[in-house]
């Protein structure tokens, strides 16, 4: 197994294991639990880690990690007039799609 990266919290930790999942990176979350323990330990070693068990689908896993935390941020506006931002492809307003 190989530690992939920290995660700021357990959901994130969760999502990102299943992301990989999706692609066939078999994965798991470790460090689930501790976060009870920061201040009796050091706050950074409390985060949840997500492992990637195949150490060979490492690259392949780093790369979907990067694009799950770099979603191109966008703006545009509806044909309702409202303005939607950031990785956002349907108005929060009407529902109507992003153009393309």
């Amino acid at each position: 197994m190989l530690r992939l990266t920290q995660a700021p919290n357990l959901a994130i930790a969760t999502l990102w294991a299943d992301a990989l999942a999706v692609e066939g990176i078999e994965s798991s979350v470790e460090r689930a639990y501790l976060s009870g323990l920061a201040g009796g330990l050091p706050p950074d070693q409390c985060l949840p880690e997500v492992w990637i068990h195949h150490e060979q689908q490492e690259e392949r896993a780093r790369t979907l990690l990067y694009d799950l935390q770099h979603v191109p941020q966008q703006r545009w506006f509806c044909t309702c007039g409202e303005l939607v931002e950031g990785g956002f492809e349907q108005c929060w307003k009407c529902g109507a799609l992003m153009p393309r």
